[in-house]
């Protein structure tokens, strides 16, 4: 029993290792947490709970049966946060660039499925390329399923995105269709696809940043809710920000303690909206 205990954390270490070391390493480099740092930042200590941890793609095309690591790039469960449950995913840049599989959906599918049949919010910080081109088809299916669980959870739980890292495609329109999209500033872009794609198709020549940087799409598109300057501040604003949520559409609104008493009146409301018509808000 104790040599099937050793292995099974031997097996354990790897997993949590996601694509080794140095591309941790390269990964801390650039100014960002792992999928899994992210994730022990986000919930509370000791809460999280995680499912299929040594699933691995099925895909045997393109030499990439020998390219296999346990997870397959995202990482899925449920935890805490300041004491409520949620489920959450988290995709790993240093396994694949955090690309989409089949398998790699089915831990996603997973994860939406439970928090929608347990009325619990969802939270996706993604840091992905988009479908892995090896699986063709198998991995544009699995953004189908994605998008669908979308569908159907929009307006009965929370779904938060946090983007933070540059996200194309399918990691770009699930969020899309969530609750709250939030984003890092200077490290996290969303786009269709990136401006290499663009130099090609139309000649034009523009930056990651100016093409779905933060600043774009916090005051132009309207597609993120908010940008933050790191990881950190990201997540623990995340932290925040999730006190103000229902569980789901069947629970009350949170009540949170005030030192303000509820009779007394708030005039900033008075100027929230200015008398001018002509003056913006």
């Amino acid at each position: 029993m104790r040599e099937v205990i050793e292995e099974l954390e031997e097996r354990r270490r790897i997993a949590r290792l996601g694509g080794g070391e140095k591309r941790i390493e390269a990964q801390h480099a650039r100014g960002k947490l792992t999928a899994r740092e992210r994730i022990e930042l986000l919930l509370d200590e000791g809460s999280f709970e995680e499912y299929d941890m040594f699933v691995e793609h099925d895909c045997h095309e393109f030499g990439m049966e020998n390219q296999k690591i346990p997870g397959d790039g995202v990482v899925t469960g449920w935890g805490t946060v300041n004491g409520r449950a949620i489920y959450i995913f988290a995709k790993d840049f240093t396994v694949f660039g955090g690309s989409l599989s089949k398998a790699h959906a089915q831990k996603i599918n997973k994860v939406q499925d439970m928090a929608l049949r347990n009325g619990l919010p969802i939270i996706g910080i993604l840091d992905a390329g988009g479908a892995r081109i090896q699986e063709g088809v198998d991995a544009l299916g699995g953004y189908a399923e994605v998008f669908q669980r979308n569908t159907l959870a929009s307006g009965v739980i929370p779904q938060i995105t946090m983007i933070m890292g540059p996200c194309a495609g399918g990691d770009v329109y699930s969020p899309a269709l969530t609750d709250f999209v939030f984003m890092v500033r200077n490290s996290s872009y969303m786009f269709v696809t990136g401006p290499d794609v663009v130099k090609t198709v139309t000649n034009e020549e523009v930056t990651a940043e100016e093409l779905g940087g933060a600043k774009v799409h916090t005051t132009k598109s309207s597609v993120a809710d908010g940008a933050y300057d790191n990881d950190i501040e990201a997540l623990t604003e995340l932290r925040r920000f999730i006190d103000f949520l229902p569980q789901s559409n069947r629970s009350g609104v949170p009540v949170l303690p005030s030192h303000q008493p509820a009779d007394k009146p708030d005039l900033s409301l008075d100027t929230l909206i200015p008398s001018n018509p002509n003056m913006p808000y």
